[in-house]
């Protein structure tokens, strides 16, 4: 069945942004420092579904079948489990003591300076080998975090470097599903692809290092009390079957299962009673957003089969064809990855549904295969790293206690991915190739 497309299907989106940060901003404008918690986004989307439900309905789609699809998505309960897990891994860790085990082996050896710089390369080389920046964040977040309190650095600049290193990893990564996807709707290789990225990204990567070295004022971290080295291993573990690359689930299962363990073997009174206590409290901690993104996928599902997201691409791909030249094929592309990423909040799906209008603007534009699949993969990850409602912040914030608004100035090297990648379109292109045709 062909979708019709339809802006008025967009609106439930803009409904729940409306409410939600327009809420947010009240209440911190009422002198409310947790402004942006007084109203919780599950909470926030509920009137955005109602009228979404009610769109799909007078369209004449069953609304509440799209609606469960939606929130059965393969990719939303994927992510709603690492959600699960990850939150379980931090809680865990934390009341068996790793956190201050990391800190009391090593951290407190590191220069100040080179806290941030280190943990956004740490980030980087995790992600670009797993190809997942939500598993990344997951494995790394929980070490930051008792960095930053062992330093006194703000928590925010420390969970910064950790997004911007995540998602430095996973646009680069050759196994990352978004480059495949991108790759694949583009028609060039995943390394053809790899290749243009590495010049647009790794300048902004050393932009974010030389930043990070110099922001923050850090001490040198200490532990508050000796802890067993043997406490350091199920980071250790998580981070190396990681990097072999088994799947985000059973790292962070097997991670947990360690860490209970070792917490048992240290003594403490810790037993079955309180290993299970501390795996609900974690999940405990991450249900709102475990919530919101069930809400998400049923929102996106309703606003896709209303005709919203096939509204957008056909918008985009008539601007794009009234001009001519490569440059405006590529910004094109640029608009189309982010704005469907706003809509959909989810970085592969955002590249599968605008991947064959990017392609067709990229062939009308003349814009190489690879150059495409690169503008799509950077402008989607990059956007999706700095939405507050996005699961990388949501997963981050969450796992540090901050409102996602604060952690989006501070991954920096998202906002420098996209400052850099601005700056290459707008470099004049080389014509010598076609000088050379043509003579």
């Amino acid at each position: 069945m062909q979708v019709r497309p339809s802006a008025v299907a967009l609106t439930p989106l803009l409904v729940f942004l409306l409410v939600f940060f327009g809420a947010g901003l009240y209440f911190t404008s009422q002198g409310d420092a947790m402004g942006f918690y007084q109203l919780h986004a599950p909470v926030a989307i509920l009137p955005a579904l109602a009228l979404a439900l009610w769109i799909a309905h007078r369209r004449g789609i069953k609304a509440v079948d799209t609606l469960l699809g939606g929130i059965g998505d393969s990719n939303i309960i994927l992510m709603c489990l690492i959600f699960l897990l990850a939150g379980a891994f931090a809680m865990v860790t934390k009341q068996i003591g790793a956190v201050d085990a990391v800190v009391s082996l090593g951290v407190g050896a590191l220069p100040p300076a080179l806290i941030l710089p280190g943990l956004f390369l740490i980030a980087g080389f995790l992600s670009l080998a797993i190809g997942t920046s939500m598993g990344t964040i997951a494995a790394v977040a929980p070490i930051a975090l008792g960095i930053a309190d062992a330093s006194g650095l703000d928590r925010a600049l420390v969970i910064g470097a950790v997004i911007g290193g995540a998602t430095f990893g996973d646009n680069l990564s050759v196994i990352s599903d978004t480059a495949i996807a991108a790759a694949r709707t583009q028609g060039c290789s995943v390394r053809e692809k790899f290749r243009e990225n590495l010049k647009i990204a790794l300048p902004a990567a050393v932009l974010t290092v030389l930043l990070l070295a110099m922001v923050g004022d850090a001490s040198p971290a200490q532990a508050a009390q000796p802890a067993s080295p043997w406490l350091v291993l199920p980071y250790v573990l998580v981070l190396v079957l990681a990097v072999i690359g088994l799947d985000v689930l059973l790292v962070l299962g097997v991670g947990l299962v360690v860490a209970g363990l070792f917490g048992y073997l240290n003594g403490h009174d810790y037993g079955i009673s309180a290993f299970s206590t501390d795996i609900y409290s974690g999940f405990e901690s991450v249900f709102e957003i475990t919530l919101l993104a069930l809400f998400i996928g049923g929102l996106g599902a309703l606003i896709k089969a209303s005709g919203g997201l096939a509204w957008l691409a056909r918008a985009i791909s008539r601007i794009a064809r009234g001009s001519e030249g490569r440059r405006t094929g590529e910004w094109s592309i640029a608009a189309l990855a982010s704005v469907t990423d706003v809509f959909t909040a989810n970085n592969t799906v955002a590249i599968l549904i605008s991947g064959s209008v990017a392609r067709d603007i990229a062939e009308r534009h003349d814009v190489p295969p690879a150059r495409a699949a690169s503008l799509l993969d950077i402008f989607v990850c990059s956007v999706q790293s700095l939405l507050p409602y996005g699961a990388q912040i949501l997963l981050a914030a969450s796992l540090a206690g901050l409102s996602p608004l604060a952690l989006v100035g501070t991954a920096h090297y998202c906002w420098f991915l996209l400052g850099v990648t601005i700056a290459f379109m707008l470099w004049p292109h080389r014509r010598k190739a076609r000088i050379v045709a043509e003579a």
